[in-house]
């Protein structure tokens, strides 16, 4: 019996096999897409339990898939976990806002994947979740904020 379904979508082979190998060994099932005109077509048949989503992919980016999934009532509730070399502020705060169940920079421990599908088949209070979005959408807010002040001369 496997402990869930995940969707592991990336351009990059070896980063859809790291993923996929270490989630099978904790018995998750795994299905792969290379971007993500692919992943809509398999999340929309095989309704993962989570999708795994990279943003820079060819023919539809990570972020208009995502928009994709959440605009659809079949794919709309299935929490999407963002892996990305896309580390700015703005991109996490994008994605952040569109409600993602986690944000990970690339490069990023495979172990943690794990954690982070269980999250996502666990039930979830969807309350705790919006406020811990929101508390990382105001701390990265503030870190924006404090980029874009003008240095103060220092006596």
């Amino acid at each position: 019996m496997t402990r869930g379904k995940v969707l592991v979508v990336d351009d990059e082979d070896a980063i859809r096999e790291l993923c996929r190998v270490n989630l099978e060994l904790q018995d998750y099932e795994v299905r792969e897409a290379a971007d993500g005109v692919a992943a809509l077509d398999v999340a929309r048949r095989w309704r993962p339990d989570v999708i795994f989503l990279d943003l820079m992919m060819p023919r539809m980016d990570g972020w208009e898939t995502l928009r994709h999934l959440k605009e659809d009532d079949t794919t709309a509730s299935i929490p999407v976990v963002i892996l990305t070399a896309k580390g700015s502020e703005e991109d996490q705060m994008k994605g952040w806002a569109e409600g993602v169940l986690e944000y990970v920079v690339k490069p990023f421990n495979p172990a943690a994947l794990t954690d982070m599908a269980e999250r996502a088949v666990a039930p979830r209070d969807q309350a705790a979740e919006q406020a811990r979005r929101d508390r990382v959408l105001r701390q990265l807010q503030l870190v924006t904020e404090m980029k874009q002040r003008p240095a103060t001369p220092r006596d």
